[in-house]
């Protein structure tokens, strides 16, 4: 648990939106008015988007795995499986043919 001021403290020294914001006002890329509208259009349209979403219907269930598993471990299938993976772990990273390049 994190007080208010512990928040505001991260969010003014760590957050990378606050960040990208004080570069382009310190550096005078823009102003806080520019800032401001953008913020205000894209609250806009992100609340829009939820509202679409929110009225839409749900999704069919076969539709939940689309997209996450490959119909085939070729590299040049039309499968959108990508001929290599990165694990955290170096060594245990996947690669479509079977070995590293």
């Amino acid at each position: 648990y994190r007080n208010r001021e512990e928040i505001a403290f991260t969010r003014s020294t760590r957050d990378p939106l606050e960040f990208v914001k004080k570069c382009l006002l310190d550096n005078e890329f823009i102003d806080e008015a520019e800032i401001k509208s953008t913020e205000k259009r894209i609250r806009k349209s992100v609340q829009e988007e939820v509202m679409k979403a929110k009225e839409s219907t749900s999704p069919p269930l076969d539709e939940l795995t689309k997209h996450i598993f490959a119909t085939s471990l070729e590299p040049q299938c039309d499968s959108e499986y990508p001929p290599h993976i990165r694990m955290p772990n170096y060594e245990k990273s996947f690669w479509a043919n079977g070995h590293r390049n």
